[in-house]
């Protein structure tokens, strides 16, 4: 009997231990990459920057640490940062070449597969939360233009006017492409921002969110939308979010791809994404990638001069950055 009493005390004792144990959780952001350099970007402009990106991290932590799940602290964070005028995405986002902004978003849940997506919003202050709705509360994947907004609305969405979008900053970038369509500016053509995060509950969520390319035409769809493309999620492999030229990412597969090199070839996570940007080079696309995988291992590659980034995990660890 008391053999049994002891059994049952180390048992109770063992899961009071598991119960005790903190779980781990991850998120990591972008806030696009492109041109830029410290010699064009002053101190005070990359303190404005990474002030944003820490309160982002922020933001998404409290979430993850009091429980929540990977998919609200994704879309939270990509929130503050559609909110900021600094990003190419809400707010601030890019100009295209009719003098409207069109907004793009996405998300994706990995523990499902499900996944939610807008292209060419012009009157919804958040996409990223529309592109959530469109997950949750529709059978569709990917809604565009008015039906999109029409959407938005049954679902009880306001209306924003389509100059709540405009900065000073990006009419000039616009202005200027209008002149001389091949110049770049500061993050004028990769200011996509994104988020990836692993929760308590061994979950992966990835969203994207983007104003697209300075002067676009046509009605330009861009990867950011485009799940496997700019957006990615899977429970056994990883998250994965992008930022850059989209054309390249779309015909590459490209977050879509990483997660294939994860599952069938067995490579890292930072590896992966190191090798996806090596074919975006040899093609002649630009940009970056942020991932993490199920264990919570972070990876930020990009091929060009910078990109606007960071993580944090639930041990207390925290980085952000803005140049190589």
């Amino acid at each position: 009997m008391k053999k049994i009493v002891a059994i049952f005390h180390l048992l109770l004792v063992s899961s009071l231990l598991i119960a005790q144990t903190p779980k781990k959780y991850a998120l990591v952001l972008h806030g696009g990459a492109g041109v830029m350099s410290e010699k064009s970007m002053t101190p005070v402009m990359q303190k404005e920057y990474l002030t944003v990106l820490n309160k982002a991290l922020q933001v998404g932590d409290s979430v993850l640490s009091a429980g929540g799940t990977s998919m609200d602290a994704v879309e939270k964070t990509i929130m503050i940062m559609e909110d900021s005028p600094l990003f190419n995405a809400g707010k601030g986002a890019v100009f295209t070449h009719e003098g409207t902004v069109e907004l793009d978003a996405s998300v994706m849940d990995g523990k499902t597969l499900g996944a939610g997506a807008v292209a060419g919003i012009k009157d919804i202050k958040n996409p990223i939360r529309l592109a959530r709705t469109v997950m949750e509360k529709s059978e569709h994947v990917l809604l565009t233009g008015s039906g999109a907004s029409q959407f938005a609305i049954e679902q009880g969405f306001k209306q924003v006017p389509n100059s709540y979008f405009y900065t000073d900053k990006r009419l000039q970038q616009l202005q200027e492409l209008l002149k001389k369509e091949r110049e770049a500016g500061i993050n004028d053509k990769h200011g996509t921002v994104g988020c990836v995060a692993l929760d308590t509950y061994g979950n992966i969520a990835a969203g994207t969110s983007t104003g697209g390319m300075t002067n676009k035409k046509y009605g330009r769809v861009g990867d950011s939308p485009i799940i496997g493309a700019g957006t990615y999620a899977n429970n056994l492999t990883g998250g994965f979010s992008c930022t850059g030229h989209g054309e390249y990412y779309i015909r590459l597969g490209f977050s879509r791809d990483i997660s294939a090199m994860m599952e069938y070839m067995h490579i890292d996570v930072q590896k992966a994404c190191q090798a996806e940007i090596e074919k975006l080079t040899q093609l002649g696309g630009t940009g970056g990638v942020i991932g993490l995988d199920k264990m919570g291992n972070i990876a930020m590659e990009f091929n060009t001069s910078g990109m606007f980034r960071g993580y944090i995990k639930s041990t207390g660890e925290k980085f952000t950055a803005i140049f190589k």
